[in-house]
């Protein structure tokens, strides 16, 4: 598989990321070691994960269970050292404790002792901030990841889920302070969400910061398996009372289902699926380094990895962009 650059850096890392949200909750261990054995032997070099993921819905309790289970799964494996290995932190880690989130030193410093814990690891290779704390300054979180990188424990630092202005202001405040900088920026994007063309895609290209798309196949709408007239799949996310009001009252609209017949048009005359399209498309733009897909499946990881192979027309960008219009000039 051919890799791209992260970012300034000079970090190789894969088009496609393996995300790992559903490990824990929806793919049972079993299954997310195939997934993971699968993904390696394909070339996928770079893995997303994040330390509350792990029936974070429920009462808590299962936060860093998926951390947990990358560490075993590398333990037992090995191979540690040939991926790119990217955690997050923010979210509430332990519901009583209310320092137990955000980005102050206290949290950032405990959080990433934590992650190294359970990933069985000495460093993390991206460690990202999963959303901005509008409560703690930028330069209380920036100097406690700066000294993270200093003693060892941190190799590069991002962000997730920071507006443009956000972004460049932590870059500004790096730079004022001598510190180390923000390397990558994990954001929304996908056929049914570009707003970040508008903004964050230039920013990221003028300061040349990764932009690494998270899902890329709008949580399963853009698969295919969602049509007009048609029941929901029983196992899927929009089916699922727990997930419905977090995805499905998002994604499935009426100009959602007619981009997917468009899609399903397009995939048709490729010899493709209609995920396949849709995750080339992701890659394919300009400033995306990178495209976090989460299988649940090894039948849906082998999927995504066939978009690798999609070609692309200017027909078919016009085409699509007449159903899927990206923000206007």
């Amino acid at each position: 598989m051919e890799t791209v650059q992260l970012g300034r850096t000079g970090v190789q890392v894969s088009p496609v990321c393996l995300g790992t949200m559903n490990f824990a909750d929806r793919t049972p261990e079993e299954e997310s070691t195939r997934i993971l054995d699968r993904a390696i032997d394909a070339g996928i070099n770079f893995i997303d994960t994040a330390d509350f993921y792990g029936n974070f819905l429920d009462d808590g309790t299962g936060m860093g269970h998926t951390e947990e289970r990358l560490g075993r799964y590398f333990a037992s494996r090995g191979g540690r050292r040939r991926v790119v290995l990217a955690t997050k932190f923010f979210a509430p880690t332990d519901r009583s404790d209310p320092n137990a989130r955000g980005g102050s030193r206290r949290h950032v410093i405990q959080a990433c002792e934590d992650s190294l814990r359970r990933l069985q690891t000495d460093v993390i290779d991206l460690y990202q901030m999963h959303r901005p704390d509008p409560n703690v300054p930028i330069d209380e979180t920036l100097r406690a990841l700066d000294d993270l990188i200093r003693a060892g424990k941190v190799r590069y630092i991002g962000g997730s889920g920071f507006p443009a202005w956000r972004a460049v202001e932590a870059l500004w405040v790096s730079k004022e302070l001598g510190l180390n900088r923000f390397v990558s920026e994990q954001a929304k994007y996908n056929l049914l969400r570009r707003d970040i063309e508008d903004d964050v895609v230039p920013m990221a290209l003028k300061h040349e910061i990764a932009v690494l798309g998270y899902q890329p196949l709008g949580a399963g709408m853009l698969t295919g398996k969602y049509r007009r007239g048609a029941d929901l799949p029983a196992d899927s996310r929009f089916a699922d009372a727990t997930w419905s009001a977090f995805y499905r009252d998002s994604y499935l609209t009426d100009a959602a289902l007619d981009l997917v017949d468009v899609l399903a048009e397009i995939a048709s005359s490729k010899d493709c699926t209609v995920s396949q399209l849709a995750l080339a498309w992701a890659i394919a733009q300009p400033g995306i380094a990178s495209v976090i897909n989460g299988p649940r499946t090894v039948e849906q990881l082998e999927d995504s990895l066939g978009a690798l192979d999609v070609e692309w027309t200017e027909e078919d960008r016009t085409r699509i962009d007449a159903v899927a219009p990206g923000p206007i000039p």
